[in-house]
């Protein structure tokens, strides 16, 4: 079931588009904002605001690999692994990041704080090897930077 507060930002964002189905991208984005992922269950209650078929919607949010279907971790690091970042250190940083969260690509650690998630570009390339924590981009990336960087998300924080 939808919340009040979510039924509201998606009634406003449907506003501004002539079709119901257009707003589906902002509508799921809305949902996870508020969830911090789309269940079957939201799909289905989104759809039927939308005007289209839960299978239709979840085509969608499967499509794009920035709506997560299965619960996150409260951090989402999105590492790109496109050439460029590849080719400048990609590896390297991966590992790095697999040694200090515990976790592999597609995971989340125990504690729930961090999921790791491949990304086919963050549009960073001057910056490769690149990731984004939450919504901060970070480039220019190499194994000792990642204490630095992971530090600001500290275990005490929150």
């Amino acid at each position: 079931m939808l919340s009040e507060k979510e039924k509201n930002e998606i009634e406003t964002e449907l506003k501004q588009y002539e079709h119901k189905r257009a707003a589906c991208v902002e509508a799921l984005k809305i949902m996870q904002h508020s969830r911090g992922w789309v269940s079957d269950d939201g799909i289905h209650d989104l759809a039927g605001i939308l005007g289209m078929t839960p299978d239709e919607l979840d085509g969608v949010a499967t499509f794009y690999s920035l709506i997560f279907r299965k619960p996150v971790g409260r951090h989402v690091i999105l590492i790109c692994n496109t050439i460029s970042c590849w080719v400048m250190g990609y590896n390297q940083v991966l590992r790095s990041l697999n040694e200090r969260l515990g976790i592999g690509l597609g995971d989340t650690s125990a504690d729930g704080r961090f999921t790791l998630l491949p990304v086919p570009c963050l549009g960073a390339c001057d910056q490769a090897p690149a990731m984004m924590i939450d919504n901060e981009l970070y480039g220019d990336l190499t194994p000792e930077k990642m204490d630095e960087i992971l530090g600001k998300y500290s275990w005490e924080r929150d």
